[in-house]
């Protein structure tokens, strides 16, 4: 008797303390369940439960006469129905741990670049519910208006800063509460750090005195300058799409989700898409859509899934003796992304993050987070941050930082070995472009990814423009009780050769990868998508995700993928776009500064 109360009790305490909800684990298992009436036939087949495909199957699933499949190549974010098991996902502090784990990512590689030294560039994608929104370091960015206004004069009507705004607002509650940029009432949860690190004060004071604002919402009013940065964290939690948009829609009859399901073709009677094949527990399958399928996959997957079904440049799609169903030269062209390097600083006092990597601190730091979702766990520690311009003549912001007080080496595979703090830097509107191609008609073959890094000289340029500014931030008044010795590039590293040199060998991908299914005109030949995210040449088919960008927004990419998914929903329902005119936005006194 004695041990089955124990035993009762032990799962009983178990059950609250990880969060196991029985009734929302049955609910998201049977939900999980592909239908099998109607031959699997759905409204709509959303490939890809990412930042984007969170969204959309909660907006469509509104409708209670739509129905929905999802379906995600990954596992879900949580074990038991509980967050707690997957803390490795959920604590926002142990972000490093999915970057470099195959088994919530798709754990990519670029080409060798010739730019940088041949070296093969790590990309890690999200491959989970949630996406990239579940590995992410939770920065939330939305980028300046002006990138939405250059969207519009690139062919992506409808997409300017007034006509996106709006569905940034609608996506959101933040946690300082509503006001013209700032959303109230959405399913994403934004807050600001609550860590009070002195080393943010004194960056962000070290800003001030180079001579740069202070701005209190870089997503808002004015985005040029330095502040406290916005974060997807929610009651010390991360705030992916899964949360946000997911789990609240997984018990509506009329959404059916599949994890560990891959979809390796787009069915197609003629030039109209009709369903998807998949393979799930070995076993290959169809599911039918009666009126859209819509492309998640993200800015690689999405491309990767047209060509595999016939969707391409028809000269490469024949050389793989793929059947063309629509020759679109845009597919896969026209890649961006951002390059960042890490430029670090020793700390002369015990105040970096150093001391929680210690595995005793790890343990004492994880089990308060596993108890109460509170203390250093609790955040991702990018809590400041800013956007300034490289030159005078620049007329919105091209450089981006994030702060770290803590040292990362190579994405965080390798652990920190002393006390440091660092920033993150780099271009925002990169004028190397790159593209994507098959390897071969496996679908589980990984593309060839072609960045193209650096294969310019106004990159190089910029990129000595991000070291040499931050070098002068650090050299500010504010860092004196903090600065030791430079660690990266190192007192070594002078002049351009040094810095361009460094640059090779250390820069790396800040995990933005986009624009390679544009949005565009009809009269655009690299056009892959119409402004309705459309895909062009055939019916019944959409993509909506971070691929159908035009050019890549001065920013961190999940807020806008977030807000271009909530926008498309609205286009497929049919409604008219949200509209907010005449929103002020910051100009700087003049061009003639750099400051």
């Amino acid at each position: 008797m004695h041990k089955v109360t124990g035993t009762l009790f032990k799962a009983h305490v178990l059950k609250n303390i990880l969060g196991i909800n029985e009734p929302q684990f049955k609910m998201s298992h049977t939900s999980s369940q592909l239908s099998s009436d109607k031959a699997d036939s759905y409204n709509y087949v959303i490939v890809g439960a990412g930042s984007a495909g969170c969204v959309l199957a909660n907006r469509l699933t509104e409708d209670s006469l739509s129905t929905v499949l999802l379906l995600e190549a990954g596992p879900k974010d949580t074990l038991l129905g509980s967050k707690r098991l997957m803390w490795k996902i959920h604590m926002p502090a142990a972000l490093t741990y999915n970057l470099c784990d195959e088994k919530y990512n798709w754990y990519y590689h670029t080409t060798a670049q010739k730019h940088m030294e041949n070296r093969i560039m790590y990309w890690p994608r999200g491959r989970v519910w949630g996406g990239s929104s579940s590995l992410n370091a939770m920065v939330y960015i939305r980028g300046h208006a002006e990138d939405y206004n250059r969207w519009s004069r690139e062919g992506a009507i409808g997409w300017d800063y007034e006509h996106c705004l709006p569905y940034f607002k609608k996506a959101q509650t933040h946690e300082l509460g509503p006001d013209q940029y700032r959303g109230g009432n959405g399913p994403l949860y934004v807050s600001r750090g609550k860590t009070n690190h002195p080393l943010h004060h004194a960056f962000l004071e070290a800003t001030q005195q180079a001579g740069y604002p202070f701005t209190d919402d870089m997503n808002g009013y004015q985005q040029e300058g330095f502040g406290w940065m916005d974060m997807t964290v929610h009651q010390g939690q991360r705030w992916s799409t899964a949360s946000a948009y997911l789990r609240p829609a997984i018990s509506r009859p009329n959404l059916s989700v599949a994890e560990k399901t891959l979809v390796t073709k787009i069915l197609f009677q003629g030039t109209k898409a009709t369903g998807v094949e998949y393979v799930k527990n070995g076993q290959r399958k169809k599911a039918f859509a009666s009126k859209e399928v819509i492309l998640s996959g993200g800015a690689i997957n999405s491309p990767q899934l047209l060509m595999l079904s016939g969707i391409g440049n028809a000269d490469d799609l024949k050389k793989l003796g793929i059947p063309v169903v629509c020759h679109l030269p845009g597919v896969g062209q026209n890649l961006q992304d951002h390059l960042e390097v890490y430029v670090q600083q020793k700390c002369t006092k015990p105040i970096t993050l150093y001391n929680a990597q210690k595995p005793v601190n790890m343990v004492r730091i994880g089990l308060e987070w596993l108890w109460k979702f509170t203390g250093e766990g609790a955040t991702a520690h990018l809590e400041s941050g800013g956007f300034i311009r490289s030159e005078p003549g620049v007329p919105h912001p091209d450089i981006q930082f994030h702060f770290l007080p803590s040292q990362v080496i190579d994405h965080g595979r390798v652990p920190s070995t002393m006390e440091a703090y660092q920033v993150h830097v780099g271009p925002m509107r990169s004028t190397s472009v790159g593209w994507l191609k098959l390897k071969s008609t496996d679908p589980n073959d990984h593309p060839i990814i072609e960045p193209n890094y650096m294969s310019t000289e106004r990159d190089i340029w910029e990129f000595r423009q991000c070291v040499k500014l931050t070098r002068e931030i650090f050299a500010q008044k504010a860092f004196e009780k903090f600065r030791g010795p430079e660690i990266q590039p190192g007192n070594h590293v002078q002049s351009d050769k040094e810095i361009d040199a460094f640059i090779r060998q250390k820069a790396d991908s800040a995990y933005h990868p986009s624009c390679t299914c544009k949005m565009g005109q009809l009269s655009d030949s690299t056009a892959v998508v119409d402004p309705q995210t459309k895909v062009i040449g055939v019916e019944n088919l959409r993509v909506v995700d971070a691929s159908i960008m035009p050019s890549v927004v001065s920013g961190n990419l999940n807020a806008p993928t977030i807000m271009i998914a909530e926008k498309a929903a609205d286009i497929i329902k049919g409604l008219p776009s949200l509209q907010e005119k005449n929103v002020p936005v910051y100009k700087p006194k003049t061009l003639e500064t750099q400051r």
